[in-house]
């Protein structure tokens, strides 16, 4: 905590996002071992969105620091404001743009606004209090009142601006919330995690949190298990994975009941998983073949796509396009990938072109993927690029969710059924450690620039391809297992068979 007090240390605008977001990572920002960090590329991420927005919002570059504010520039950077909140607590804030609106000032016939660049498609709790505390710190130093803030998503002819409304009832949940984030902070040890932890995967203090889920057996290790569930299941006493694994699925069931039917009916199912991952038991639920389709297939296409999510972009449509042998073995020695680029200049009737010959090439050949997100995407195209009812009906029949056969066929001793975790049980390992979808995004937009005259450095995208080929590698290693098991039992009753 260096040399200075408690006390004297600020309540920081970043603190408030942290704490907003979770009140266990505001207390690790200011308390914990930053070597226990781990990267995650979601903070560059938004400081490039953070870029696109205020390049396509200001006239000019932004002016920085006081002298920017002194003369009037249309946007400034680099400002630190610094105050008093409630109870006389320290606060600063570290606006990442402030605009130049009409009004009156210390400096003149102007004033200045609080801006910041939203992600995902709404303003949030997230959004809100960061920008009233700048808004209140800048009306102290400004000398001027300032009435609202602004929030914006978005580049060039998509640039979405969203007013936010300084207002009393605002102001009194900032105040609400600092005087709670002080407390927190005040604490020898950090808050409980989180009650959901799905958005852990973005926080770099996901490994510190991860281990201690594990260890304890926090009930957000449960596969299905999501906060409004966890509270539940915690106030009738069960309040971590042993305790689910030992109770009663049909006591649990008329328990849960009371917070309406539908969670009555997943006590056994959660009841069942938690056991699994007690256990490390793995349990086959259906008896049928889970891949059909590959029977008689000649060979597969393994199929990912990476996006950019908030853009509405899938940039990058890749296959691996798996043969048998001659004799009826998967034949990974001749397996290619295909990477499909979708290219903004070139337009999308292209890259459905280029798509659409290489699924005629292959027609015989089943498209494997893992989740709902690559059959959504090829469906949509398929549709504005005007595909028949025919092709559209064909596209359908081809599809193979490979997750969705994993979790109607399978209950594995997992706390997640999601490509990485499913892909790792079974041994299979990606060539770049610790690389995921924001990395690939990241590396996307790098490359990609401003267009085709700004390109990056052609590594880039051999990066974002071994990653993608590495998801539709991982997609095989989790389908040949599901065939490996179907083979074994076939084994297994020729066997019983002829026993009899």
């Amino acid at each position: 905590m260096g040399d200075t007090p408690f006390a004297d240390k600020p309540l920081t605008d970043r603190l408030l996002r942290s704490w907003v977001r979770c009140r266990r990572r505001a207390w690790l920002d200011r308390h914990g071992d930053s070597h226990a960090r781990i990267y995650t590329a979601h903070r560059t991420l938004q400081l490039d969105d953070q870029q696109r927005s205020f390049v396509a919002l200001l006239p000019r570059k932004p002016a920085a620091g006081l002298s920017g504010l002194a003369e009037g520039a249309p946007g400034v950077v680099g400002v630190r404001l610094t105050g008093e909140g409630p109870d006389g607590l320290p606060l600063e804030a570290h606006p990442p743009l402030l605009e130049r609106v009409a009004g009156s000032s210390r400096w003149g016939d102007f004033a200045y606004r609080p801006v910041l660049a939203r992600q995902g498609r709404r303003l949030t709790r997230e959004h809100r209090l960061p920008l009233a505390l700048a808004g209140q710190l800048l009306a102290d130093f400004q000398q001027s009142p300032v009435g609202e803030a602004l929030a914006v998503a978005g580049a060039g002819r998509r640039l979405e601006k969203e007013r936010l409304p300084l207002n009393a009832a605002l102001q009194r949940q900032l105040d609400e919330a600092l005087v709670k984030l002080a407390a927190d902070l005040q604490r020898l040890d950090p808050p409980p995690l989180a009650a959901d932890r799905r958005k852990c995967t973005l926080c770099s203090w996901r490994g510190l949190c991860n281990a201690e889920a594990a260890s304890e057996g926090h009930l957000s290790e449960v596969s299905g298990i999501g906060a409004k569930r966890r509270e539940m299941l915690q106030e009738l006493g069960i309040h971590g994975l042993k305790d689910l694994a030992a109770a009663d699925p049909a006591v649990l069931a008329t328990q849960l009941e009371r917070y309406g039917e539908q969670h009555g009916a997943v006590a056994l199912p959660l009841v069942v998983q938690a056991r699994a991952q007690r256990d490390g038991l793995v349990e086959r639920l259906d008896q049928a073949p889970s891949l059909p389709e590959l029977a008689m297939a000649p060979g597969v296409l393994l199929y990912d796509i990476e996006s950019d999510p908030d853009a509405r972009d899938d940039f990058l449509h890749g296959f691996v396009c798996l043969p048998r042998d001659q004799s009826g073995r998967w034949d990974l020695g001749r397996a290619r990938y295909h990477p499909l680029l979708v290219l903004q200049e070139h337009g999308e009737k292209r890259s459905w072109l280029r798509l659409r010959r290489l699924l005629a090439s292959y027609a015989d050949w089943p498209i494997l993927h893992y989740g709902e997100t690559e059959s959504l995407a090829l469906k949509r195209m398929a549709q504005r690029q005007g595909a028949s009812d025919r092709q559209l009906e064909s596209y359908k029949h081809r599809l193979v969710d490979v997750h969705a056969r994993v979790r109607h066929h399978w209950r594995l001793p997992l706390n997640s059924y999601g490509l990485k975790s499913v892909a790792a049980w079974r041994g299979f390992q990606w060539r770049q450690r610790s690389v995921d979808g924001a990395r690939a995004l990241l590396w996307w937009r790098q490359w990609r620039g401003s267009g085709p005259l700004d390109r990056g450095h052609h590594q880039t995208l051999r990066w974002i391809f071994t990653y993608n080929e590495d998801d539709c590698l991982a997609t095989w290693a989790v389908a040949s297992w599901l065939l490996e098991q179907g083979n074994n039992e076939e084994r297994s009753d020729v066997t019983g068979a002829s026993e009899r």
